[in-house]
């Protein structure tokens, strides 16, 4: 991937940072996250330090997104693909219950992405061009135990990412589906549990970079977990519940 414009939400650690970094290398970037200076040094490690915009946005504000996407169009003409990656977890258990947390889930990994989509369609559609890639996750499935806040926010996010695509074929938008399984970074290092098959972020770096050359619709990885996934969707609920109890059990209910 050359000479394009790339935006990218989300882009001082984990999957963002390592996109970042990958694509600094031939291309324009646009960087937004809300630790700017997380953002200056990866704009120092870059090889073209002088082709990356940072910008400090939490998404999850609207009034913060409109006011940083407006100076941002101020300075470019064009952006030809926009990686809405902005995301947090939190592992929920019923002793320990928060709406809080289960609000700020949603607000950052859905209506985040619903908030930069807004302000990034009217640049879009003057193009009549653009990809639009949201990142989801293979949770989106069903709802798996002390993770539902976090499931429930990546299967509306996958839905929103599926309708808006049939929406945008007839202004020539490709929209895409980034769907990765367990990739090491800040984030799931907080996990409790053993995670299969966890990817370095290097690694799912280049698999979604690629999948975005490609075009793909969909892009999820590693295989053997997102057959998995597809094994576990389509199996009755009561089986479904038994395989979550021993899970819960295994995993434990204190965090």
């Amino acid at each position: 991937m050359k000479n394009k414009t790339i935006l990218i939400t989300g882009a001082s650690t984990g999957i963002g940072k390592a996109l970042a970094i990958k694509l600094a290398k031939n291309n324009k970037l646009i960087l937004l996250a809300r630790n700017i200076d997380l953002l200056s040094e990866i704009k120092k490690e870059s090889c073209s330090g002088d082709n990356v915009d940072i910008y400090k946005c939490d998404v999850t504000k609207i009034d913060e997104v409109k006011e940083v996407f407006s100076s941002i169009v101020s300075k470019h003409n064009e952006i030809d693909l926009a990686i809405l990656n902005s995301g947090v977890s939190y592992r929920n258990s019923i002793e320990d219950y928060s709406s809080e947390k289960a609000k700020i889930t949603m607000d950052t990994n859905y209506l985040g992405v619903i908030f930069c989509v807004e302000q990034l369609l009217p640049i879009f559609l003057r193009q009549k061009k653009g990809i639009i890639a949201g990142v989801s996750s293979l949770a989106d499935a069903r709802g798996f135990v002390k993770s539902g806040f976090y499931c429930a926010s990546k299967a509306a996010l996958t839905a929103y990412l599926e309708s808006l695509r049939a929406e945008l074929i007839p202004y020539g938008i490709k929209v895409v589906t980034i769907k990765p399984g367990f990739v090491k970074t800040p984030m799931t290092d907080k996990n409790e549990f053993k995670m299969p098959l966890l990817m370095e972020v290097d690694e799912a770096a280049d698999i979604i970079i690629n999948g975005l050359i490609q075009e793909k619709r969909i892009i999820q990885f590693p295989m053997p977990i997102v057959l998995a996934v597809k094994f576990l969707k389509i199996i009755p609920n009561f089986l479904f519940e038994f395989i979550s109890r021993n899970q819960l059990r295994i995993v434990g209910n204190k965090d």
